[in-house]
């Protein structure tokens, strides 16, 4: 199983870079054509917005995964005894609880896509609307994931640090 979500997680890290290198070139040609060309291409804009939501649904996970999700944990860390890992265990079944809830809507939110387009690139919007699939699953196999290590001791639920806190 750990093979599978390290694969999982390389995937993620793998399409972030990619969007990120989408969006990097697309705001660059924008750039680039409002200050040396007449006219700029209208769906730069659109793909730059489109790269960020399916980054930040492809993000959420990892950071969810890692502990870089933002939270206030204050209080939790200040309780005394198994109080925090109790609390981090709780919260994340709960995430991955309401994640789960949340995909029967992210699925009739992205089958309503079908009949749109984006009005510049003229890409079907189901294609788009199923960041919020991607997001609601990815979030809840990690959420799912921490508490499956945390229950097993394998990991307290604390962030996991990076080379960047040392």
């Amino acid at each position: 199983m750990t093979k599978a979500f390290k694969g999982l997680e390389g995937l993620c890290r793998l399409l972030i870079f990619a969007a990120f290198v989408i969006l990097m070139g697309s705001v660059l040609l924008q750039v680039f054509s409002r200050t040396f060309l007449s006219t700029a291409p209208v769906w730069t804009e659109e793909l730059t917005r489109f790269c960020l939501i399916f980054m930040a649904a492809l993000g959420a996970g990892l950071a969810l995964r890692s502990g870089d999700m933002v939270n206030v944990d204050l209080v939790c860390e200040s309780l005394p005894g198994r109080a925090p890992f109790a609390l981090r265990l709780i919260s994340a079944l709960i995430t991955a609880g309401f994640a789960l809830l949340l995909l029967p809507a992210a699925w009739a939110y992205t089958a309503i896509g079908m009949r749109q387009t984006a009005p510049s690139l003229g890409w079907r919007m189901d294609f788009i609307h199923a960041s919020m699939i991607v997001l609601f699953v990815i979030l809840a196999l990690w959420a799912l994931l921490r508490g499956f290590e945390m229950l097993t001791g394998r990991h307290d639920g604390r962030p996991v640090p990076t080379s960047e806190d040392n």
